[in-house]
Order: structure tokens, then sequence, then C-alpha cells
């Protein structure tokens, strides 16, 4: 389809379009593409042969979103930081080794640079006042710029397969912060990530449906059994492969396994072996079917925060219901020694009627340090992502709930030592 959107552009039979995307083996950028500059906004570019960006690129003045994924970028191409209008930059797995100042966009609010060969970054990146959203997983980091204290509008960020002995004190005093990842670096190395469990034969699965995908893997349905066992519904994740937006699937798998079994949780009953492929994967309960998750993930728009139904309507016991149900299984993982890291609508999985719900999804979680101190600041920052996600339950009730909503205040104010553990929030709701 690419070839022939190329096709077209090369005829200028797509003059006025606010979104192209061209796949076709690029090595360079066609030079029609520079006479949309009045009305492109997105662009996406992933999986060429690009190396290079033209120096007069910055004309497209209109360009927010701009992906460039798989290509051959050694260095994030400088010409970016003269889009105007640039927020939105995605180059995940294209052997970016440099990362200049020049190239991060004066309006940059979300940047992905996961699964490439940078060592280090600029302090330029620490003056993008408008930053919510980065993701650095999979690459050969040691240190971050100290200037980043001053990204108090960060979210979310992921620094995941690095080579980060320790992280600096202040990132968890950013007021914002709330979904962090940094499972698989060198400074949990010397914690054992050896969680015994349960191996379960691919040869005694018996696949289904899809049921879904996520960031890291598909997921179908199956059934199982073993020997004498009876059989039984259950859902298999299959990992697509080295490296998530989030980090490894093998530290994924270590902190559902060590997560155990909890009500609220959907951890794993245990690692598949025997794939034909060698495809790693992790055999899990099986919810009822009507089950779905609370919300979207976030969009283009909505940068780190979910996208809802806008007809969702919550009863009162419905939002306490599954604000009490994500709290405790946020602090069983807490007193299992993981962060969960990414805390969202989108992972919490539910009934869809009365407020029964599980928290899923630990492809961000991550160990917390053995400091108790270090520990506690870093479990602050799920105790924001869930107070955000209580707000959202709020929003969707009809009726006032002064109580809920003073415990939501408490959990995302911006002083993170100030904010309840989810053990005190869970016993709060009970």
């Amino acid at each position: 389809m690419s070839v022939e959107t190329l096709n077209a552009l090369r005829r200028g039979e797509l003059a006025g379009v606010r979104e192209l995307t061209l796949r076709a083996g690029l090595t360079e950028l066609p030079r029609e593409v520079l006479a949309l500059a009045d009305t492109l906004e997105v662009l996406d570019l992933s999986g060429n042969a690009l190396s290079e960006l033209p120096a007069d690129f910055s004309r497209l003045q209109k360009l927010r979103v701009l992906f460039g994924s798989g290509n051959r970028f050694e260095r994030l191409p400088p010409v970016l930081g003269d889009c105007a209008a640039l927020s939105q930059v995605g180059f995940r797995g294209a052997g970016v080794r440099e990362l200049p100042a020049e190239s991060l966009p004066p309006q940059l609010r979300w940047l992905t640079l996961t699964d490439n060969q940078l060592q280090r970054l600029p302090t330029a990146l620490g003056e993008r006042p408008r930053l919510r959203k980065l993701m650095l997983a999979g690459n050969h980091l040691s240190a971050l710029p100290d200037t980043m204290q001053g990204l108090q509008q960060l979210e979310l960020l992921r620094l995941s397969a690095n080579r980060f002995d320790a992280l600096p004190a202040w990132l968890s005093t950013l007021p914002r912060l709330a979904w962090l990842a940094w499972a698989g670096n060198p400074m949990d190395a010397a914690r054992s990530h050896a969680v015994p469990a349960a191996e379960i034969d691919w040869r005694d699965l018996r696949l289904g449906e899809h049921l879904g995908e996520g960031a890291s893997g598909h997921i179908h349905a199956a059934r199982w059994s073993a020997g004498t066992a009876p059989t039984g519904d259950v859902a298999v994740k299959l990992f697509k492969g080295a490296m998530t937006s989030d980090g490894l699937p093998e530290r994924e798998m270590d902190a559902a396994l060590a997560a155990g079994a909890h009500p609220h949780l959907l951890g794993a009953h245990g690692r598949l072996v025997g794939h034909p492929d060698g495809a790693a994967g992790l055999v899990l309960p099986r919810l009822p079917t009507h089950w779905r998750p609370l919300a979207a993930p976030p969009s283009l728009a909505s940068c780190s925060r979910d996208v809802y139904d806008p007809a969702l309507r919550l009863a009162p016991a419905v939002v306490q219901h599954i604000a009490h149900a994500i709290a405790q299984a946020g602090a069983h993982l807490h007193a299992c020694g993981y962060a969960h890291g990414d805390l969202y609508a989108h992972n919490t999985l539910w009934d869809g009627a009365h407020g029964e719900a599980m928290l899923s999804d630990l492809g961000a979680a991550s160990l917390l340090p053995a400091d108790p101190a270090a520990s506690r600041a870093l479990q602050a920052l799920d105790v924001r992502a869930w107070g955000i996600l209580l707000g959202e339950l709020l929003a969707c009730c009809p009726e006032p709930l002064p109580a809920l909503q003073q415990l939501q205040t408490e959990c995302v104010q911006a002083d993170g030592t100030q904010r309840p553990s989810l053990a005190e929030v869970s016993q709060r709701l009970a």
C-alpha cells in the first residue's frame, strides 16, 4: 500500500493531506513530502532504510508527529530541532548512537528512543519543559543529566535494560512522575531474579482464540491438561521479542512469577517451555470472557493518559470496588519487592458491572531497592499512578464522593514523601 501511496505522492495527488505513511524501502526522503508543508501534521517513515533527512526538512512547520523507527539513523537528525510544531518523535530500533541537543524540538512532549545504542543524553533534554513521556529502554545509558530535574511535567519514563548502577536520587522527587521502569540494569544484578515456578510444557496446551495484544506480547485462550490433572481454561502470553517499550520479557516473567497468587493481581501459573519456535511465554489465569480493560491506552493526543469511553458512568460502589481492588494488588506487589511501573486503567481488567477488578501486565515491573527509604520513594510513584486512576474513576461517577476525592488529592500531591502507601490506602478503603 505504501508503494501506491508513494506513487500517488509523486503524481501530486496527495495535496492537502494531514497524515502520511511511507513504507517503501526509502533511502532518501522524497522531495514531494516537503511540498505538503502547508498541511502535513503526522508523518510515519518507519521501516525504511533512511539514514538522514534533508537540510530543509524544517519546512514542515505544521508537523506535530514524526515516526522513523526501524531505519538507520546513527544520529538523530539535528534538523528536527527546527520543526516549530513537532511534539512527538519516535525512532525505535533505528541504530541511534547520538542524540544532538539541536535535534530536540522546542515543543517536545513525547520522545521514544527504545532499543537504540545511546550512551549519553544531552543536558538540553532537561530544557524541554513540555516533555511528559520519555522512552529509553534498551540503550547503553549509565547516567541521566542533572538538568532533567527541571522536567516538571514528566509523567512516564522508561529506563529498563540500560547500564545504570543506581538511579539518581532526584528522580523520585519529580512532582508528576507516575510511571517509571528500570528493570534489567546492573543495579539489581546482585539480587536474585531466579523465581521457582512451575514449567508448563507447550504440548500440554491447546491454543484457542487470540484474546489481545500488549506492548510485549500476544495473549491467546488455551486449554491446559497436565497428566492426570483436570483440563482447565487458561491464557497464554507469547512474547514478541527480546525488547519491548517497557523492557525485557524475562524481567516481566520474573515479576509475574514472584508475585504469586492474589485475587486482584493477574500473576502466572507458570513459565512456558518447549515452544516449537523457542518463544518465551507465560501461562496465566483465564478471566471470564465478559471482563475487559477499563480504558484504552494513551493516544497521540492524550500522550500519557488513558482514553475512556465518554459514555462510561460508574456508580459510587463500583468506583469503590475498583479502586480498592487495584490498591490491594499494588500493595501486594510492593510487599513482594516490586514496583508495578504501569499502573493504568488500560491494565485494569474489570467485570464491566459490579467493579470486580484485577491489575494486569507486569511488563514495566521493577525490583525495588533494598534500602527502605529508596524503596518507599519509588513506591510513591505507583501511589501517584493509583491516585490518577482514582481521579479518572471519580470523573466517571455522577455523584460527589468527598472522602475519595480527599484520598485522591493526597495520593497525587507533588511531594511523594507525603503520599500514603498503597497498603495504607487499602486499609482506608476497607
